[in-house]
């Protein structure tokens, strides 16, 4: 097991390597200066080459990038050309805002998707079987900005039940778990973020789980005497890999495709932040978060790669 762990720490690292090239390349692919935002239209030719040689856009891009992953090793992703502040600074603040809304957005995916999944697997072909795989088909075919549009239509503009933007009220600064106001700032966000990943998961968990049922080996279970509940933990076990995989793809797209959510609610995480940034053409702050995003993604499907092998025994890896 730890000659698995670390060959598959080994492999993340060219896969890291790749991650790097992919996010500054695609950055520089894109059309546009970014210097044109902060310099007026009659700037001379000396300003430019001024600015140019400040931010080391002047270098060759085999240069820049060199120059840029040393720097990003050492923890510095360059500073914004619109605020001037380090990108590490922003894209920080940004992720925790991120990391609360996906958290509970997987938490309430995932647990809801698992728990109906399964009950719609054991339900073959029944009523509870039927609503939920139409819940599920409907949950993967709702575009999730449209949704969270209806959202704030129905909760904030016509009932005013729930806030419709922002992650606080007027003033605030941070997001509490202890603020019954910020936890009112959650709820649409987390509704709409939630959508896809439990109908894809749900969908998941059934087909898996109902695979499983329909084996030899659950048979033996039931003539042996098992009660159902015991049967139905055994097939849950077996199809949990599989699940565990989705979840761990899902959870990726919770932390890099919130770009459309965060702006619909105003929610200050990555998403805004790129949302932003590729408005003002800000490079190192572009380069700076989907670094970080892809990143995260890699770290999760290790992880998750990790758990698959704990969880089931008959997996087998060297």
């Amino acid at each position: 097991m730890i000659s698995y762990i670390i060959h598959r720490i080994l492999y993340a690292i060219p896969i890291s390597i790749g991650v790097t090239v992919f996010c500054f390349a695609l950055v520089y692919m894109a059309p546009g200066d970014p210097l044109t935002r902060l310099l007026p239209d009659d700037a001379s030719p000396e300003v430019v080459e001024m600015m140019k040689k400040a931010y080391g856009l002047d270098k060759p891009i085999p240069v820049q990038y060199l120059i840029w992953l040393g720097n990003a090793l050492s923890g510095d992703l360059g500073t914004s050309i619109q605020t001037d502040r380090p990108v590490l600074n922003e894209v920080s603040k940004a992720l925790v805002n991120t990391i609360i809304l996906s958290a509970v957005s997987v938490v309430v995916a995932f647990s809801v998707a698992f728990v109906l999944g399964t009950v719609a697997a054991y339900y073959n072909g029944h009523a509870v079987d039927r609503l939920a795989t139409g819940f599920s088909v409907l949950g993967v075919s709702i575009p999730n900005y449209w949704f969270g549009i209806v959202l704030i239509i129905i909760f904030s503009v016509q009932l005013r039940w729930l806030p419709a933007t922002g992650m606080g009220p007027a003033g605030s600064d941070g997001f509490s778990l202890l603020s019954l106001d910020s936890l009112r700032h959650l709820v649409l966000p987390v509704i709409t973020m939630a959508l896809i990943p439990l109908g894809i998961i749900m969908r998941t968990t059934r087909s898996a789980v109902s695979e499983v049922l329909g084996q030899d080996f659950v048979q033996t279970l039931r003539a042996k005497g098992l009660n159902e509940w015991a049967v139905l933990n055994h097939a849950v076990r077996n199809a949990l890999p599989g699940v565990m995989a989705v979840m761990g793809l899902q959870f990726g797209y919770l932390m890099g495709g919130s770009i459309l959510v965060e702006t619909i609610f105003t929610w200050p995480g990555t998403g805004s932040l790129l949302n932003q940034a590729i408005l003002n053409r800000d490079i190192p702050v572009l380069q700076g978060t989907i670094l970080v995003l892809a990143l995260i993604f890699v770290a999760t499907n290790l992880v998750v790669d990790l758990l698959q092998t704990a969880v089931d025994p008959r997996i087998k890896r060297t």
